[in-house]
């Protein structure tokens, strides 16, 4: 028989809100194993002590946030309807069923007012990391860092041709100095400096009227318009993210990452052995950074671009304790200077070259001279070439896809990571950060919840007992055996 179900909404009901978030919610993970009343103490300054209104728990806001990007809300007024009408959301806030929800305006008002000034959300990154690394989820020895792109709130129609100032390598005192050694151990007396080379070098970009903070990506492969870029690194042992920064979508990723690099040794203490990096990091400078801080590099394979036709660079062999080069005809190129930009220069003879029958393969200037140029550094760059092919390179450099493009991959579908949700160069920057703390937190609880697992735990210890039990019996085979058969069994 079928009956009109009978209307339950205004009927009287004892519950306990603890009851009703499922024992295995992400949601409880997190609030077991992560604490986080270290917020209040890093904001307890921006506060006064006795005097206005009662102010918004700072650490309820951030937590209202931390589930906006745990389960990729993508606005905080979606994030305030949604914390309405979720228990698992109060419950983790610490809100009752009637409890009212903070307002919309409210976290950017703080944002505005507040939090502007502040690294609050670096400071929240980096315990999140400390607070992984003691539970011993960051092992340290291998990191690997890639960039991934952010589409801004800007339109790509719409922006100015400005001229900028290009700023210096951060390596350039150290280039110099290379540069001065190697002319004088090659007879070459140190450069003089131009009138040219004070003055600032310029160039013209395209700068957003809406986002000016915004860079104008023109990468191969990637789409054109105005982007920023997230610079992550990616501890090798969990994936656990140790470092995230952002620049202008017209930033190389090769020019942040020494400093970043550093920044991650001094903050959390972890000295890495290897690095694993992709092509675009593939510079002399990075090479010979990375030897001089003892870290191993094991970078990606960069195409070289040669005109078709002609002979490839590997076709000219290289001798080091003669400092010189020898073409396919076997002619010597020999070493002539080294210019400014930190690359020796070395050229044939060009009567030989004249006569050569591959000529038209070798080089198509009109002077019949063949000039090869070198780095200073590229001997860091050949030993970075040659770890990569070594087997465990191999091994290492694989793994990128399972570390940083797999922590990249989370963050643009889970944690609305493929837009910037703000303007401005700073306000990105928190959001990156959140949300990379946000996967940390969500990592960090899913492990030890595994770890911590009794079933787990009574598993390990059963797979224990077989193998001493195996290990017992097999001992007590041998022992019963002829001395013979037990001189062979030590043998093997």
């Amino acid at each position: 028989m079928l009956k009109e179900p009978a209307p339950r909404q205004h009927t009287l009901e004892m519950v306990i809100l603890e009851d009703l978030v499922p024992a295995d919610h992400l949601l409880r993970k997190i609030d077991k194993y992560i604490n986080f009343e270290f917020i209040r103490d890093q904001v307890r300054h921006l506060y006064c002590d006795n005097n206005g209104r009662p102010a918004v728990d700072p650490v309820l806001l951030f937590k209202m946030l931390f589930i906006g990007y745990l389960f990729g809300v993508r606005s905080e007024r979606q994030l305030v309807r949604e914390v309405q009408v979720n228990v698992a959301y109060r419950w983790f806030l610490g809100l009752s069923l009637t409890d009212k929800i903070i307002d919309a305006s409210t976290f950017s008002q703080q944002r505005r007012r507040r939090f502007l000034a502040t690294d609050i959300e670096q400071q929240i990154f980096d315990e999140i990391v400390r607070q992984a690394i003691g539970h011993g989820l960051v092992g340290g020895d291998v990191l690997y860092t890639d960039s991934t792109h952010m589409k801004a709130n800007a339109n790509k129609k719409k922006f100015e041709i400005h001229t900028v100032t290009q700023t210096p390598t951060d390596y350039l005192t150290a280039l110099e100095v290379a540069i001065d050694e190697d002319r004088i151990a090659n007879g070459k007396a140190p450069l003089k400096e131009k009138a040219g080379d004070t003055e600032p070098k310029t160039r013209d970009i395209k700068v957003s009227t809406t986002d000016p903070d915004s860079g104008y990506l023109t990468r191969e492969g990637k789409p054109k318009g105005f982007y920023y870029l997230d610079h992550r690194t990616v501890d090798g042992k969990y994936n656990i993210i140790t470092d995230t920064h952002v620049t202008p979508g017209n930033v190389h990723d090769s020019k942040p990452y020494l400093a970043r690099l550093d920044r991650q040794l001094t903050a959390f203490n972890i000295y890495p052995y290897t690095v694993g990096l992709d092509a675009g990091y593939k510079t002399a400078g990075i090479c010979k950074g990375l030897e001089d801080r003892n870290i191993e590099g094991v970078i990606g394979y960069r195409r070289p671009n040669k005109a078709e036709g002609l002979f490839a660079r590997r076709k000219f062999v290289f001798d080091a304790d003669q400092n010189h080069y020898t073409c396919p005809a076997g002619q010597l190129i020999s070493y002539n200077t080294t210019n400014r930009l930190g690359y020796r220069e070395y050229r044939s003879d060009s009567e030989q070259c004249k006569r050569c029958p591959f000529l038209d393969q070798c080089t198509r200037s009109r002077n019949h001279t063949k000039v090869i140029t070198r780095h200073v550094w590229q001997d860091s760059v050949e030993r970075a070439d040659a770890r990569r092919l070594t087997e465990q390179g191999k091994r290492i450099y694989q793994r990128r896809k399972e570390t940083v493009e797999r922590s990249f991959a989370d963050a643009k579908q889970l944690h609305g990571h493929r837009y910037a949700r703000y303007r401005g160069l700073r306000r990105v920057s928190g959001q990156c950060l959140l949300a990379a703390a946000c996967q940390n937190m969500k990592k960090i609880a899913l492990l030890l919840a595994r770890f911590y697992n009794p079933l787990v735990v009574l598993g390990l210890v059963q797979a224990l007992w077989i193998l001493i039990s195996r290990f017992i019996e097999k001992n007590e085979r041998i022992g019963n055996q002829s001395p013979e058969m037990r001189l062979m069994h030590s043998a093997s």
